[in-house]
């Protein structure tokens, strides 16, 4: 399954590795990711899949509020199809 990660926030050290490490350590694999940095806000949005049926979208949620309420982010995890869904014109 596919899904699309959100992160914005005040730019800081360790919000790539926070996040991405949280993703490997639950065998989600990283497809694509943009970030950029405006002003000094960072954001960032990730296309994922997971490859253990294990670990769902709830699962890596709840993983990652930690980093969220740790860095002061705000992180969002949507399935693909509801991502694209929803932004489609």
């Amino acid at each position: 399954m596919k899904a699309i990660v959100t992160v914005v926030g005040k730019d800081q050290k360790g919000i790539i590795a926070k996040v991405s490490n949280i993703l490997f350590e639950n065998s989600v694999n990283i497809i694509d990711i943009s970030q950029t940095i405006m002003q000094d806000m960072f954001t960032m949005i990730m296309m994922i899949e997971f490859d253990s049926k294990d670990v769902s979208i709830s699962d890596i949620n709840d993983k990652l509020a930690v980093a969220e309420k740790e860095m002061g982010l705000s992180i969002h995890v949507q399935r693909e199809e509801i991502f694209q869904s929803m932004h489609r014109i």
